[in-house]
């Protein structure tokens, strides 16, 4: 992130090790998202560097803990994954290569996704010894029930063009041409006001997956509590007056 690039960027970047996510990899994750969280980045991408998005668990960290240890492992992936929805920036994850296991759950847990066309997604336990339990928790929730099964119980790559067309990314595109689609839906989705956005995003995930009248009793409370806002206020006057809004912030 810089004055003249509100976005803030996080690489993953141990190519040597398929960018797997050992405690170490997912506390430095934390750290960062936490940072950029706190900062005034209006966006956040998520990427990595090397032939593999990310392989998830890294299995020399996992096999000599006992159950105990594995669980507060676990305890930690969670913590990155809620935080990715926690942070008011928008996130999106720029996908090149697989992302297996927790690596697919990164990407199902950020707010949008761009893929490469030579991007894949799997979640590899089913055909394994230790089955993706907690990857399925977020990838189920982008691509639903029938589609989640087939990926947990087969553990099949999926290629870029059906994971868009099953909802784990939002975007499929030439290699060459990431970088650009991921700036582009990047510049959408953060214009306008920067409070009203993290509002939103906080809004959406208070109410996604509830029952329909819950959801509704949160956003409706949201709705009404954030119409008084500087942002809504200056949005409706801009369109009464036919002129563009201003945004604060």
């Amino acid at each position: 992130m810089s004055a003249h690039d509100p976005v803030a960027r996080i690489t993953l970047n141990n190519p040597a090790r398929r960018n797997a996510l050992s405690a170490a990899v997912l506390e430095e994750l934390l750290r960062a998202l936490r940072e950029v969280g706190g900062s005034d980045a209006t966006g956040l991408v998520l990427a990595a560097n090397g032939p593999v998005f990310s392989a998830g668990h890294d299995f020399a960290d996992v096999v000599g803990r006992d159950a105990l240890g594995v669980a507060d492992l676990m305890r930690l992936c969670t913590d990155v994954m809620l935080t990715m929805h926690a942070v008011p920036q928008v996130i999106v994850a720029r996908v090149h290569a697989l992302a297996t296991a927790a690596g697919c759950q990164l990407v199902a847990s950020a707010d949008l996704a761009v893929a490469a066309r030579s991007a894949g997604f799997a979640l590899p336990g089913g055909k394994g010894g230790w089955f993706c339990h907690t990857p399925s928790v977020a990838v189920g929730r982008a691509v639903g029930r029938k589609r989640l099964v087939e990926m947990a119980f087969t553990g099949d790559v999926v290629d870029a063009e059906t994971a868009c067309a099953w909802g784990l990314v939002n975007r499929v595109v030439d290699d060459a041409e990431l970088d650009d689609a991921v700036d582009d839906l990047m510049a959408r989705a953060t214009r306008g006001s920067a409070a009203a956005k993290a509002w939103g995003k906080r809004v959406l995930y208070a109410q996604l997956d509830r029952p329909e009248s819950d959801a509704y009793a949160v956003a409706c409370e949201a709705m009404a509590a954030s119409s008084q806002t500087a942002a809504a206020r200056e949005g409706m006057t801009a369109f009464l007056e036919k002129r563009r809004p201003v945004w604060a912030e």
